[in-house]
């Protein structure tokens, strides 16, 4: 017997979860040196209190006091095996992918192979899955999923009969065409590879771009139309695989994913700045999306590493994802590059066409610098800017930068070089006040612009009151009301449940800001509701 759960392990849950509670210390007094060899690591009590209390409140709240006792994994990370099997009986395992990055039990970044395992564990887990291929007689490509501790000790946790979404991560370190594998073994064809042919080469990661608001419990669907859309696919090392087009819908019917987004490189690290050029250069127009969490993912110090597990959203980011943290050099060259963004954009404007022949007489005004007033986080910033050509030199708070590009304002993309330094920005927005919509490093940032005179006199424009929304629940996507637990004049206390809206095939519970009392109710089970549609109010 070795420590590493096989079926005997489970046979233990199936007795916890068979024989009623009374008779449960006494077997495990009988099993305890069994049990202590086998997870060294529990405490095993002869008391038994937790087991009697748990039992006593299983008994009161559900009429059953029958427990069932499952083993603790630390840190656990989301390791599965990609299996492939002939109707000849022979079967191959393709390497592992890591699909421990998720939010809400549900997969956003996968690579392969794993930094984690080693030659040792990667043979036994594919020796395992194989084997449970071979046992059921498995023809066709398939996943087995494990959980895998610290140390390294995997327990099996299902098998997934079908091609996952990311299997192209292992198409591209094995050379294998999994689909054209699938249909060849559903001919009847025997496998035309050997476990020994079977490499890995190079390292691949897969980004799930998603329709979703990550900044809302790490992605609450986003519903609309794609006005402009543009994969990245011009760049090497990338793939994407993706339904859709510019004019296309996403709605609340269907999975809120626009695209799996693959790099390949030779090693890891490459592989990883060519995910990181790739989400830079991904366009995409009219719904909301996940590309600032990704791009944050891959660059985090903890994934960099290979310090992961099923809980790294949660643990990095407790209190919820924030964007892209700016270091003081990315904010000067954020500041750099919106005042050069706002000065081009204000040149063009200036420029006529055909004005040699134009009878009209044009005075352009001669401007030699620009001093400018950004608004960026709360914080004013003092800004000079000047401009040679293509190249703008920018003052930003006693720092000097230039700023070199194309300066193409049509361009959905925009290639900037700061002081040597590569940056793709995108500029979603600029309105005639001021307020200019920066994609940068992944993240939107919002910058208010202004000319130093018309700064000083914005001092004196009366700011819009914020609407009080503790009162009042409103939906944070769109979606069909499932549930409503509330009705007038009911109270409700802080974090309690008021209404359960589905979309994308996810159910999503809408809490009460505070306490107080119900005072009207806006809808009910059934109706579908938009992103900021008002569900509840409370007096």
């Amino acid at each position: 017997m070795t420590k590493r759960p096989g079926l005997a392990a489970r046979e233990i849950y199936v007795i916890f979860w068979r024989r009623g509670m009374r008779e449960i210390p006494e077997l495990l007094l009988l099993m305890l040196p069994f049990l202590t060899f086998l997870y060294p690591e529990v405490i095993w009590s002869s008391k038994w209190d937790g087991f009697r209390f748990s039992s006593q409140e299983a008994a009161s709240s559900f009429g059953d006091d029958r427990l069932l006792i499952e083993k603790f994994i630390d840190n656990p990370r989301h390791i599965e095996i990609q299996v492939l099997g002939d109707k000849h009986g022979n079967a191959l395992w393709l390497n592992e992918r890591e699909c421990s990055i998720q939010r809400r039990n549900q997969k956003v970044v996968e690579e392969a192979p794993s930094i984690f395992l080693d030659s040792e564990t990667r043979r036994a887990m594919g020796e395992q899955a194989v084997a449970l291929a071979k046992a059921v007689k498995y023809s066709s490509a398939g996943t087995v999923e494990f959980l895998v501790d610290s140390k390294k000790n995997f327990y099996f946790l299902e098998m997934n009969t079908r091609l996952q979404v990311e299997h192209p991560v292992t198409e591209c370190i094995t050379g294998l065409d999994l689909v054209q594998e699938m249909i060849r073994v559903a001919k009847g064809y025997p496998l035309r590879h050997k476990q020994a042919d079977i490499p890995i080469n190079g390292w691949a990661v897969e980004c799930r771009v998603y329709a979703e608001d990550p900044y809302k419990s790490f992605g609450l669907p986003s519903i609309g139309r794609l006005s402009q859309y543009q994969e990245p696919i011009h760049l090497p090392g990338v793939r994407v695989d993706s339904g859709i087009q510019p004019g296309s819908d996403i709605s609340i019917y269907y999975d809120p994913m626009i695209s799996k987004l693959i790099t390949y490189g030779s090693d890891r690290t490459e592989a990883l700045k060519r995910m990181e050029d790739a989400l830079d250069n991904y366009v995409i127009r009219g719904v909301t999306h996940n590309i600032a969490l990704l791009r944050e993912v891959i660059i985090n110090s903890r994934f960099i590493k290979g310090d992961i597990n099923t809980k790294f959203l949660s643990d990095v980011y407790p209190d919820g994802f924030k964007g892209h943290k700016l270091t003081e050099n990315e904010r000067n060259q954020l500041l750099a590059i919106a005042s050069s963004l706002f000065v081009a954009s204000q040149l063009r404007a200036q420029r006529f066409l055909e004005h040699e022949n134009s009878r009209v007489p044009i005075i352009k005004p001669q401007v030699a610098t620009w001093e400018l007033s950004i608004k960026l986080h709360d914080e004013v910033h003092a800004v000079v800017a000047s401009n040679s050509g293509p190249t703008f030199s920018v003052e930003v708070d006693g720092s000097k930068l230039n700023v070199t590009s194309t300066w193409n304002l049509a361009s959905p993309l925009l290639s900037v070089n700061i002081d040597g330094t590569e940056r793709t920005i995108q500029c979603l927005s600029r309105e005639a006040g001021g307020t200019m919509s920066i994609q940068f490093l992944g993240t939107v940032y919002k910058v208010h612009i202004l000319t130093k005179l018309a700064a000083e006199l914005n001092k004196f424009m009366l700011e819009k009151v914020a609407e009080d929304t503790s009162s009042t629940l409103r939906s944070p996507m769109p979606g069909v009301v499932v549930a409503v637990s509330v009705k007038p004049g009911d109270m409700v206390a802080e974090g309690q449940e008021i209404c359960v809206i589905e979309a994308m095939k996810m159910q999503n519970s809408m809490t009460a800001g505070k306490t107080g009392k119900v005072k009207l109710v806006h809808c009910k089970a059934g109706d579908t509701v938009g992103e900021g549609d008002l569900l509840v109010e409370l007096e």
